[in-house]
């Protein structure tokens, strides 16, 4: 058995024994890399930390933080921006056994805030900007005790890290937690419902480098460019060198292209981790200009469905062989399923565009994943007679060492998202798919936004993805807007740019013959045109649909009272 640096009691597991072993494997590898200005000419001038540069950095940084009363247990807000500071800020943490509580940035700042009075924090750390927040919404961070500056501290008391990092280096003594002691409480981004924070465990952190490692094949003398902060957190435990991009992570829609090929190139990237906002946008930007980007083993893209045309042109920049991987899950539970470009573009792909929904792949080893019948009421018990036959709708199951097993504080979330089944938990999805005789699973959309009509019920992804077809819409949104006791079901179309007010009428007729022609959607007679869609801030594809059904109601009103339109 390989020295893995620490002495293992039994199921001791700390995260960032990952870390000391890369650090003794590979002591002067580059671990992170980061864009640190760029001369007169352009470039791009980074600074960087070794594996054992940063080993050593969180050790100085974890006996700070234990001499400031940031030791085992103590729940801290991080709020710090991705760099070489945050990389040490959170192995220092890990060390310590401190509970990081870190909340996506991208989802509001009133949303923020009653995360982060929700989770009851002890300790905050943070950059100037952070502790700004927390100066003008002091009701949100009543319970705080220990405050920290990453950067210049204005006029609010606290330390800073100059006072937290002792020199010189010294080994810290990791703290000895067990598989299931929590190391951090992610909230979860809330667009599809309210925020909730999730408790992972040291073991199930663990439990993710081991299935993200095995299943795409990942080597430690790899260079990963990960565009989403926490996924940067695996690569130093993978033995990757993390590239951090020069971009807003909490806006990927909006990142300049020409960056992202930049560092690609710059450092020979390996493997990139992706939202699809991105990869539509670099994607298009590359294929455009014809760039070829052959270092790229492969492109993971998850967080909101990828569409094969995305995926189609992005591919068309990687060198023969390499794959874009789209995997699914959720920050209860991921990496569940997964499914290669290959599949999708030679037989997925086509399927998805007539309405089967988007296949999300196969079970990765070890996780198993089921489909059971749509029930929005908690489920107590695991039974065998709750699972569906394969190719009938249903809510997507799983179970496995990646699954969480609860939320921070809400027993009630925890009643209708978990499934007890012994001493193992199956957690709910919230999605709806089905299961094909390949054991593949097909994602039809969210299980509460699923329209229920007289003549049966609705997804939202197959019945888009009919109306998707036509070169004038850019995406649309199936809604229910409430007719009695059943749903009217409602289209609702944004157009591409360039769709005058004259076009749309004659858009509409061409929509509706669609419908007709498709068992699927041939009893949806209502379309509305919408010039953007409320989305999330990150993904740009998560819709907001209840904001959506309730500008729909307002609308058929209003047509209805114009006669310009019937409303039954």
């Amino acid at each position: 058995m390989e020295d893995s640096g620490y002495t293992n009691h039994n199921d001791m597991i700390n995260v960032s024994f990952h870390l000391k072993r890369m650090a003794r494997i590979q002591p002067y590898k580059k671990a992170v890399i980061c864009p640190a200005g760029r001369d007169q000419s352009g470039r791009v001038a980074y600074t960087h930390l070794t594996f054992q540069q940063l080993d050593q950095e969180s050790d100085c940084i974890a006996h700070g933080l234990k001499n400031a009363g940031i030791s085992r247990g103590v729940r801290t807000i991080l709020m710090v921006k991705p760099g070489l500071t945050f990389f040490s800020l959170t192995f220092a943490l890990f060390k310590t056994g401190a509970i990081s509580v870190v909340v996506d940035p991208g989802m509001g700042i009133q949303r923020m805030l009653r995360c982060f009075r929700e989770s009851g924090p002890t300790a905050f750390i943070g950059i100037p900007k952070a502790h700004l927040l927390r100066t003008v919404y002091p009701k949100f961070f009543k319970t705080v005790k220990i405050w920290v500056t990453v950067g210049k501290r204005w006029f609010w008391r606290g330390l800073t890290m100059k006072d937290i990092r002792p020199l010189p280096w010294k080994p810290y003594p990791v703290a000895e937690t067990s598989q299931d002691e929590t190391a951090a409480i992610l909230f979860t981004t809330g667009s599809t419902g309210p925020a909730k924070g999730v408790i992972y465990t040291h073991g199930i952190f663990n439990a993710q480098i081991h299935h993200i490692q095995s299943h795409f094949g990942i080597s430690s003398d790899e260079i990963d460019l990960p565009t989403f902060p926490l996924f940067a957190l695996f690569d130093p435990a993978l033995g990757m060198t993390a590239v951090i991009p020069d971009m807003d992570p909490t806006k990927p829609a909006q990142v300049n292209p020409a960056k992202i090929v930049e560092a690609i190139t710059d450092h020979g990237v390996t493997n990139m981790f992706a939202s699809p906002a991105l990869l539509n946008r670099v994607g298009t930007y590359g294929s455009q200009r014809g760039i070829r980007l052959p270092s790229l083993k492969r492109v993971i893209s998850a967080g909101a469905p990828v569409s094969p045309r995305i995926v189609e042109r992005f591919v068309s920049m990687l060198p023969e062989g390499a794959e874009v991987h789209t995997p699914y899950g959720a920050t209860e539970a991921m990496p569940v399923l997964s499914i290669g470009s290959t599949e999708i573009l030679s037989e997925t792909g086509k399927l998805s565009e007539r309405g089967s929904g988007n296949c999300v792949g196969y079970p990765l080893s070890g996780i198993d994943v089921r489909i059971i019948g749509i029930d929005d009421h908690p489920i107590e018990k695991w039974s065998e007679n709750l699972i569906l036959p394969k190719g009938e709708v249903g809510e997507i199951v799983v179970k496995g060492d990646i699954v969480t097993r609860r939320y921070f504080g809400r027993p009630g979330a925890n009643a209708l998202a978990k499934i007890h089944d012994g001493h193992e938990v199956w957690h709910r999805m919230g999605d709806l798919g089905w299961m094909d005789e390949k054991g593949r699973i097909w994602f039809c959309g969210r299980k509460n936004h699923r329209v229920i009509t007289e003549d049966g019920t609705l997804f939202t992804v197959p019945c888009e993805a009919i109306f998707n077809s036509h070169p004038a819409v850019y995406r649309s949104a199936l809604i229910g807007v409430q007719a009695g006791i059943k749903q009217r079901a409602v289209i609702c179309i944004e157009p591409k740019n360039g769709c005058t007010e004259k076009n749309r009428e004659k858009l509409r007729e061409e929509l509706l013959d669609i419908a007709k022609s498709n068992e699927l959607t041939k009893r949806i007679q209502t379309i509305l045109f919408h010039n953007a869609f409320p989305v999330d801030i990150r993904h740009n594809s998560k819709i907001f649909r209840e904001q959506l059904a309730v500008w729909a109601e307002k609308q058929m009103k209003s047509a209805h009272e114009k006669n310009r339109f019937p409303i039954e």
